[in-house]
């Protein structure tokens, strides 16, 4: 559309309310779904907190095991557990971690588990 038809457009409902809204500005993309569709209502704020806690753990399993050059089976004959196991421990969908096991993969790299209690952020 030319410059000229967008200027002299009346406005929609949503283009007035937005423009009464005060709100700071992002151009990040998780920011903005985030402000939409999680903050200020707390069972979803509750369930992204143990989603990033299940990727964060995953993840950590997955780095430790590939900078270590290992394969899921390596890393489950040292640690005492199945390959399969492994596999859930790095799946950012498990809900299953323990800490014994957690533990066992810790002293297969040589690490140690640690564990923080935070305040929730506002």
């Amino acid at each position: 559309m030319p410059t000229q038809v967008l200027k002299n457009r009346p406005k929609t409902g949503m283009q007035s309310r937005r423009s009464a809204v005060k709100r700071k500005t992002t151009a990040d993309a998780a920011d903005i779904l985030y402000e939409m569709f999680v903050s200020g209502d707390p069972e979803a704020e509750a369930y992204m907190v143990e989603e990033r806690e299940r990727i964060i753990i995953g993840s950590q399993i997955y780095d430790l095991r590939t900078k270590a050059g290992m394969t899921q089976t390596a890393l489950a004959k040292k640690a005492g557990t199945t390959a399969a196991a492994i596999s859930r421990l790095e799946d950012a969908d498990y809900e299953g971690h323990s800490l014994p096991m957690l533990r066992k993969i810790a002293a297969v790299f040589g690490t140690c588990i640690d564990i923080q209690f935070v305040p929730k952020s506002e």
